[in-house]
């Protein structure tokens, strides 16, 4: 068995589980002005259950801005349909 240095054990005994980031969260705005389209566009997305959204009281929506990357799709290049 190979001895373990006190550093690799140090190491090991404070890893924990991999940090996991907070989805981001922006206005229907936002997420039209990053992605170039119109709000109807997040609108209809938001109601197809393309992008996920929140409604946070009467009014407030925010959406998932992370959610916009799984949206598009690549374009098929050399004769496609």
């Amino acid at each position: 068995m190979t001895p373990v240095n006190r550093n690799q054990l140090m190491a090991v005994a404070h890893s924990g589980p991999p940090e996991v980031s907070p989805p981001a969260w922006g206005t229907i705005q936002d997420a039209a002005d990053l992605y170039k389209v119109s709000t109807k566009t997040i609108r209809r997305y938001i109601t197809q259950g393309l992008i996920q959204a929140e409604r946070f009281g009467p009014r407030l929506i925010r959406v998932n801005l992370t959610s916009l990357e799984a949206v598009g799709r690549p374009l098929q290049l050399g004769g496609g349909a």
